[in-house]
């Protein structure tokens, strides 16, 4: 296992790997700020080997700039920033529709959620164990009051329960809808006529989410399902299907759908970010956009 470094230590490792470090005061500055490891990340692309992640060398090409993986680190910083806005925006419109169109398909059921009639029966089974008994629900202050109130119900009603869910939650809620009909419908509010190519995008969006709240790299993102080419034409294809590009694509897409205003706003900031970052050296500009598929 490998011990801790100091942070001279640290910079000694990155000039044995041929990262040029021009001004190593600054460097201890940024690597106490940012952290090495963390850094890391930003500096994979610029290997050699990359994107080989077996049997690392971890040698970057030559004339590499510790600047470099700090430029692209910001950059996923500043992008993060503006994406949390938007997504945030579209994981409230969709718990919104959900619950209200399902809760008046089944307005005599104001537990639908747990339905076998309504949902499958794996996401019943789970549902006490990871969503009504987690910590958050158990400490959630409308829940108790709800609990207080009327002690013998099992759970509070949809519109109480869903509001309280996370995101992953009521991702797995929608694929577990049992009625076609139903899922289609909540589809087309969102701009999507089949309710699988929906499911795609709705993963990929939660994805991006996911990704933005834990801080993690987004610039190489990677989605785990893939956007399905089926649904509106959004001119993806390819690697467009899983990477960064696509991902944004698929949320100013669903986005659109909730508020044109607030898609407007979005591409204005993006555009505003990507001109911004094309001022950088064009080595690490067109890295950006291999990585990404952004095309700017």
């Amino acid at each position: 296992m490998k011990t801790a470094k100091t942070v001279d230590e640290q910079i000694d490792i990155l000039r044995s790997r041929g990262i040029i470090i021009n001004d190593p005061e600054k460097a201890k500055e940024i690597l106490h700020d940012i952290g090495y490891y963390r850094l890391g990340f930003y500096f994979f692309p610029f290997e050699q080997t990359h994107p080989q992640t077996a049997n690392r060398t971890h040698n970057v090409v030559p004339g590499t700039l510790f600047e470099d993986a700090v430029a692209l680190y910001y950059f996923d910083f500043d992008l993060r920033n503006i994406l949390n806005r938007y997504l945030t925006r579209v994981e409230v419109a969709f718990r919104t529709y959900l619950t209200y169109y399902m809760s008046l398909q089944y307005k005599t059921d104001p537990l639908w959620f747990v339905s076998p009639t309504v949902v499958i029966q794996s996401f019943i089974n789970d549902f006490d164990r990871k969503v009504y008994q987690s910590e958050a629900f158990r400490k959630n202050q409308q829940i108790k009051r709800h609990h207080n109130k009327y002690p013998a119900d099992k759970y509070a009603p949809a519109w109480k329960t869903i509001e309280f869910m996370t995101f992953g939650s009521i991702v797995r809620l929608y694929k577990s809808i049992d009625n076609k009909d139903d899922k289609k419908a909540i589809a087309r509010n969102f701009g999507v006529g089949k309710s699988a190519v929906f499911t795609s995008y709705i993963d990929a969006i939660y994805t991006l989410r996911n990704k933005c709240a834990h801080g993690s790299a987004l610039f190489d993102l990677q989605l785990p399902n893939g956007i399905s080419a089926k649904g509106p034409k959004l001119g993806l294809a390819g690697a467009d299907c899983q990477n960064l590009n696509g991902a944004i694509t698929v949320l100013q897409y669903v986005l659109k759908q909730i508020s044109q205003n607030r898609a407007n706003d979005l591409q204005k900031e993006l555009d505003d970010l990507y001109a911004r970052f094309k001022k950088q050296r064009v080595e690490l500009v067109e890295i950006l956009k291999k990585c990404s598929g952004l095309n700017f």
